[in-house]
C-alpha cells in the first residue's frame, strides 16, 4: 500500500470497459479549476455542445451525470417516473433486466416483455405492448453486450408518440460504434457512458433529453431549501433523489448556474475530449470503423472455428458472442489469455455464463493490430486447450478481410 499504483499492461478485448485513448488520459491529467470559474464553465458549455454532435441531436438538455452509466439511468429514471407510473420494459438480455429493477425502485408499476437472449424484438411486438399496457415510459436497451446484439430503434419513437409514451433507450454499449440518431429516431430520453465506444474510463454519464422529457421532469422541480429563493419551484411530488434529480441539473449546467454539486472536473474533461475526438472524426466515420474492425475480429474467430452467438443480423458492430468449444474450460481459457498474453475477453451472464466469450473491437481498440493481436494470442490458447485449429487461419482471415 505504500507503493503507487502500477497497472499491469493489458490489452481489454471484452465487452468494456476498454484502454482509454491516450488523448483522454492526457485531459484528465489537466489541473482543476473552481466549478464557476469563467474556463469551467465554457468547458461545461463546449462538453454540452460535442455531445449534441454524438449524439445526433439539437436538444438544448444534452449534457454529462457524474456517475458511471448506470447513474444517467437512475438521473432519468427517477426523474421521469412517479410512482405508480407505468413503465414497459422489452427485455432481450441482462441490462434490460437492469432497466426494469431501476424502474421498479422508482415504484413503477413495471410491465415487461422478453425474448430470447440473442434476439430482438420486432417493432409489432414492441407496438402490441404499448396498445395492452399503455405506459407512460417505453424503456429499452439499444446495444446489450450480455448477448451482443442491437434492438432497432428505428420506428420505436414514433410508436411511442402514437400510443402516448416517452421513449428512453440506454446507449451505453453502442454509442459511438453503431449508427444513432436521436432526433430522426425520435428518442426522448437517452444516456450512455464513457467507457466503449467513446474510448473514455468509466465515471461519466451523457445524457440527451427532449423538450417532451424536460418537461415531465420540470413539472416535478423542486429546489432544495438552502438555495432556494423566492419564486423557486417546490412541488409536492418532487424527484426523489437530490443527486439525480436532473430538475435542478438542468439549472445547473443552464444559464442560472444552481449551485447543485461540485463537479467531477477530470471526468468532465474525460468526457469532453471523449466527444472532441468522435466529432473530429466524424460519427458516421467512427460507426465504419467499429464495423470494420469488428468484421474482421468476426471473420477471424470465423476461420478459428468458433460459432457465433445470436441473431448475426442484429449484431453490434463492437462485440461478438462466441461459443465456448465443447470440451474447453472458457474461464481457464481466458485466464491463460489475461497472464499470457496480458488480453481480457469476456464471458457472460445469466443463462449464457460459462456458455459464451464476448469478445469486443470498442474505442481505442478498434484498430487492426488489436484484432490481429487478440486473434493470434487466441489461437495459440485454442491450440493448448486440445480445439484443433488450423495454424495461422483467425489472422489469415483478417488480414484477407482487411484486404
Amino acid at each position: 500500500m505504500t507503493e503507487p499504483i502500477n497497472p499491469p499492461p493489458r490489452l481489454l478485448m471484452g465487452p468494456g470497459p476498454i484502454n482509454a485513448d491516450p488523448r483522454v488520459l492526457r485531459a484528465m491529467s489537466a489541473q482543476l479549476v473552481g466549478q464557476y470559474d469563467p474556463a469551467m464553465t465554457g468547458y461545461m458549455n463546449e462538453t454540452m455542445e460535442l455531445y449534441r454532435g454524438v449524439f445526433r441531436t439539437k436538444n438544448d438538455a444534452t449534457l454529462v451525470i457524474d456517475g458511471t452509466s448506470r447513474a444517467g439511468i437512475e438521473a432519468a429514471f427517477v426523474s421521469l417516473i412517479e410512482p405508480g407510473d407505468v413503465v414497459l420494459v422489452p427485455v432481450f438480455g441482462r441490462f434490460g433486466h437492469l432497466l426494469r429493477e431501476i424502474a421498479e425502485r422508482c415504484q413503477a408499476d413495471v410491465r415487461v416483455i422478453e425474448r430470447e437472449w440473442g434476439t430482438v424484438f420486432t417493432p409489432a411486438e414492441i407496438e402490441a405492448a404499448l396498445v395492452e399496457h399503455k405506459p407512460k415510459l417505453l424503456a429499452i436497451v439499444h446495444g446489450d453486450t450480455s448477448t451482443t446484439v442491437a434492438q432497432p430503434l428505428e420506428e420505436l419513437g414514433a410508436l411511442a408518440a402514437k400510443h402516448g409514451a416517452l421513449l428512453y433507450t440506454d446507449v451505453t454499449a453502442s454509442l459511438a460504434g453503431n449508427t444513432f440518431e436521436a432526433d430522426a429516431w425520435g428518442i426522448d430520453a437517452v444516456t450512455g457512458g464513457l467507457q466503449k465506444c467513446l474510448a473514455g474510463p468509466s465515471g461519466s454519464s451523457p445524457i440527451s433529453l427532449s423538450a417532451k422529457a424536460v418537461d415531465v421532469i420540470n413539472s416535478r422541480k423542486s429546489i432544495e431549501a438552502g438555495i432556494r429563493v423566492d419564486g423557486d419551484a417546490v412541488s409536492a411530488q418532487p424527484i426523489r433523489s437530490n443527486y439525480f434529480d436532473l430538475s435542478q441539473i438542468l439549472d445547473y449546467w443552464g444559464p442560472k448556474r444552481l449551485n447543485h454539486h461540485t463537479e467531477a472536473t477530470s471526468m468532465l474533461y474525460a468526457a469532453r475530449e471523449c466527444a472532441r475526438l468522435l466529432v473530429d472524426e466524424g460519427m458516421e466515420n467512427a460507426v465504419e470503423r467499429h464495423r470494420m474492425h469488428g468484421t474482421a475480429m468476426v471473420e477471424g474467430l470465423k476461420s478459428l472455428g468458433l460459432v457465433l452467438f445470436g441473431d448475426q443480423s442484429v449484431r453490434m458492430n463492437n462485440v461478438v458472442g462466441v461459443h465456448i468449444p465443447d470440451g474447453l474450460d472458457g474461464d481457464a481459457a481466458r485466464s491463460t489469455m489475461l497472464n499470457d498474453f496480458g488480453i481480457e475477453i469476456g464471458t457472460s451472464f445469466g443463462p449464457l455464463a460459462g456458455k459464451v466469450w464476448r469478445i469486443g473491437t470498442m474505442g481505442y481498440n478498434a484498430r487492426r493490430d488489436a484484432v490481429l493481436t487478440t486473434l493470434a494470442a487466441l489461437e495459440q490458447v485454442l491450440r493448448r486447450g486440445g480445439v484443433a485449429v488450423t495454424a495461422g487461419s483467425g489472422v489469415g482471415a483478417a488480414l484477407d478481410f482487411y484486404e
